[in-house]
């Protein structure tokens, strides 16, 4: 596997926390995140990184985004 960075579409709270509301992908398609589940500090274990880990719904399907570095990526 591999990482796959992204572009983010984020909200910054108030305390300073970042959400992502929608991910776009490397040819420009959109999609929103339905629902974030958890946010922990996590490796990618399959591509390699460490950060913060968002586990998203996106369409139905679950999917992990990782903010490493100010880098978003997905493992593709």
């Amino acid at each position: 596997m591999k990482k796959t960075f992204i572009d983010v579409i984020v909200k910054y709270t108030k305390e300073g926390n970042k959400i992502p509301l929608e991910i776009i992908w490397t040819d420009s398609r959109k999609f929103s995140i339905d629902k974030i589940t958890d946010i922990k500090k996590a490796s990618s274990l399959k591509s390699g990184g460490k950060g913060i880990r968002f586990t998203c719904k996106i369409m139905g399907k679950k999917v992990y985004l990782f903010l490493d570095d100010d880098k978003w990526f997905l493992e593709t």
